[in-house]
């Protein structure tokens, strides 16, 4: 452990206390100094003369010495006397009005000191002058604040994905508890419980793979910033769930310009992939989805509507949360509920944001705005 050294308080006390140590001494030898120089500017008799001072006759260059002398030696006496009241109310004073000034740090680290996961509610509210250390703590309560926000948000995402985790788990474990303790079961009996089994080891795989997606995303910055087009991305990211909407008979267009975006390629598509692949599970059979691309000056937009089940307005932020659903039509059986929530977390990742309204005749229409790349 590394040895430290005095503390604040001490360390400005000495300080201050040398600091008027040094003025004082100074004050005192030019007193001293500005003694000898007012008898030396003194009237000057001539050489030889002689005064008498209580009936004794000395000579005035002696007796002018000799009341230099005890001037400096009175001098001196008395400002060694007043440099030790200086310094030692130098000393006082720094020590008690340091303790007064420094007691909101002193709050500031007792309240870090006691800060754990159960106690992120407390605040220190400092009240008084608003200077540099209430400054201070009204940056630890801000750092609190954003701490106990990112903690309920991680302990609600870690119970909703314990819960989500658990379902495919229950189900293997349950079809395996069936299946062996049938003595009579058949091979036919064994395959439906293989393939049942790995339903759910897939849709396991899917929540994890979202949920790695999620982390490396959420809060962290971009490996990779390059110009990409989202009209590319689009087509792209249409290909892999055009079979299925083609299977669904919904109807599909795009008005897609070219629009370059700054970031990450794989991101940038994965953000196309997740809105059209909720504008085409998360749609009514025959219904539509419309995906248009813009460019301008600040702002490449990227935004995806589709038919579907009506959404309260109140209700269409809580889709960006992880495992939110609109109602039981907004998730397929193969949807993990993060899509919206990758989406967001993305696009926060590139600098931009992500926005979400309800479509009057049912549905949801989800725009997003990235970064536009230097023309």
């Amino acid at each position: 452990m590394r040895r430290r050294g005095p503390g604040l308080r001490l360390r400005i006390t000495l300080l201050t206390t040398a600091l008027v140590a040094v003025v004082s001494a100074v004050l005192l030898f030019l007193g001293w100094t500005l003694v000898g120089r007012v008898f030396d500017s003194s009237p000057s008799f001539p050489s030889g003369s002689q005064v008498t001072v209580d009936g004794v006759t000395v000579d005035v260059a002696v007796l002018t010495d000799a009341l230099t002398a005890a001037a400096r030696k009175d001098l001196l006496h008395a400002g060694l006397v007043a440099f030790a009241c200086m310094v030692l109310a130098a000393a006082v004073l720094a020590w008690t009005f340091t303790g007064r000034v420094l007691k909101p740090l002193h709050d500031v680290t007792g309240a870090a000191r006691r800060l754990s996961a159960e106690s992120l509610g407390s605040r220190l509210r400092l009240e008084g002058p608003r200077d540099e250390v209430a400054e201070l703590a009204d940056t630890f309560d801000a750092m609190l604040d954003r701490l106990e926000a990112a903690f309920d948000s991680q302990r609600r995402f870690v119970a909703n994905a314990s819960h989500e985790l658990r379902t495919p788990l229950s189900v293997v474990r349950t079809e395996l508890d069936v299946t062996l303790s049938d003595p009579d079961a058949d091979v036919e009996e064994l395959r439906r419980m293989a393939g049942v089994v790995r339903a759910a080891g897939e849709r396991a795989e899917q929540l994890v793979s979202a949920l790695l997606l999620l982390a490396r995303t959420d809060g962290v910055g971009l490996a990779v910033r390059e110009p990409v087009d989202l009209s590319a991305v689009v087509e792209s990211a249409w290909k892999a769930v055009r079979a299925e909407a083609e299977a669904r008979d919904l109807r599909s267009v795009f008005r897609c310009a070219p629009a370059l975006a700054v970031g990450d390629p794989a991101l940038l598509e994965r953000i196309a992939g997740n809105l059209l692949e909720n504008a085409v599970r998360h749609n009514h059979v025959g219904g539509w989805i419309e995906t248009a691309v813009e460019t301008g000056p600040q702002w490449s937009v990227l935004r995806v509507s589709s038919s579907g089940q009506r959404i309260p307005p109140d209700r269409v932020e809580e889709l960006f949360e992880p495992f939110r659903r609109g109602g039981k039509d907004r998730t397929s059986q193969s949807g993990t509920g993060l899509g919206l929530s990758i989406v967001r977390a993305a696009v926060a990742a590139h600098g931009g944001f992500a926005q979400a309204v309800a479509v009057p005749t049912g549905g949801l229409s989800v725009t997003v705005h990235l970064p536009s790349a230097p023309r």
